[in-house]
């Protein structure tokens, strides 16, 4: 494999915290930037790269850092605190990675042998690849593509028939051989750049695919060994995290210098607010004490190599969704807390709102996944695909 990226593989988490603190202000400044242009900037991008951000899942064999996922959870919940567009492309551009684990070995090493290459996908089977002579030939449209268009590859996820039977087969394209569409026009999460891309009848050679959630994964480090769905539900759940502590940190602000109208003190002095911020502080830190718990014993579990049982993968993804909605309890509280002031563009309560419910429309953290779980300890037999 060519040179690896020396300097991101000597940093380590405290590093990456350490930048991401100095970048802190400069992103606060410029989220409205982010959300006009609906994409993260390059110069960011670039600053992000620099700091170890992007690579600090990536195997130190492949010029990463290897962190362990609760470390870099620390990066995406801190980073969420800030802006949660950036946290969230951030986060699904350093883990892309492991969608791409089951590509042949030479396949994964061309790819992420170069400095600061940049991944993007889409886990939903969205195309369809018919089987030619030396690889495949893809068409399809896939939504939510975060970071797409600072990608220098990006995937996609298909159906293929084999001996009639319905499978899933993951497929990597180059940018030139895709359309982005600009489509992310929303409520939330707006600077993610999570657009659709298409591909029409693109021939895609096999050592470029891999079977999904089949192919053994060509590099044996413990990520690989955490199921795809209890992984990125843990990531995105501390996403969620730092979007409710960038709330309460806004409306504590916000609480000793602002009178409500027809009050006599400061919102700080009101026995309700006191009461529900109390509410709020704990199930925020109730609801980060079992994330990065389900987070630690994962990763140990993944370490030893150790099988992840049903009921281990049930009680990660209802700790997902249970911490989301905490999450977003806090971040409502705060926003009503904090009245009309709210409204305003220029109060980052607002952005908070829309962003932590964008969060919650995700499918690893749909409420109805609870109902799976109840199953899974319930000791039925659970036939999904993916859990």
């Amino acid at each position: 494999m060519g040179p690896v990226d020396t300097t991101a593989a000597a940093r380590t988490t405290d590093d990456v915290l350490d930048a991401v603190a100095r970048l802190a202000p400069s992103i606060s400044a410029r989220a409205a930037e982010f959300e006009v242009a609906r994409r993260l900037p390059d110069d960011l991008w670039a600053e992000l790269k620099d700091a170890g951000c992007l690579r600090m899942l990536l195997p130190s064999s492949h010029g990463g850092l290897g962190a362990p996922l609760p470390e870099a959870m620390r990066v995406f919940e801190a980073l969420s605190r800030t802006d949660a567009s950036v946290a969230w492309t951030v986060g699904n551009s350093s883990g892309a990675w492991c969608d791409l684990a089951g590509l042949p070995r030479a396949t994964f090493d061309a790819v992420f042998s170069g400095s600061g290459v940049t991944v993007a996908g889409v886990f939903a089977p969205s195309g369809v690849a018919e089987r030619v002579d030396g690889g495949y030939r893809v068409s399809g449209r896939w939504g939510f593509a975060s970071g797409c268009r600072h990608a220098d590859w990006l995937f996609g996820n298909c159906l293929e028939d084999v001996d009639g039977e319905r499978r899933m087969r993951t497929v990597l394209f180059s940018p030139s051989e895709v359309t982005i569409e600009d489509t992310w026009t929303v409520s939330g999460l707006c600077g993610t750049g999570s657009h659709h891309f298409t591909a029409d009848e693109v021939y895609v050679p096999a050592a470029r695919t891999s079977a999904t959630l089949e192919d053994a994964p060509c590099v044996d480090v413990p990520l690989v060994h955490i199921p795809p769905p209890p992984l990125f539900a843990l990531a995105i759940t501390s996403v969620a995290l730092g979007v409710a502590q960038g709330a309460l940190d806004d409306i504590l602000a916000m609480a000793g210098g602002k009178t409500p109208l027809f009050a006599s003190a400061a919102l700080a002095a009101n026995p309700l607010f006191q009461y529900q911020l109390a509410i709020a502080h704990t199930d925020l830190r109730a609801a980060r004490g079992l994330t990065y718990d389900e987070a630690r014993s994962a990763w140990a579990t993944a370490v030893d190599r150790t099988p992840f049982t049903m009921e281990h993968r049930a009680r990660i993804r209802a700790t997902a969704v249970w911490a989301t909605a905490r999450a977003t309890g806090i971040v409502d509280f705060a926003y009503h807390a904090g009245g009309g002031s709210s409204l305003y563009a220029r109060n980052t309560l607002q952005r908070r709102l829309r962003d932590i419910h964008a969060i919650t429309q995700h499918f690893l953290v749909k409420p109805d996944t609870m109902t799976t779980v109840g199953a899974v300890l319930a000791g039925q037999d659970v036939d999904l695909p993916v859990f």
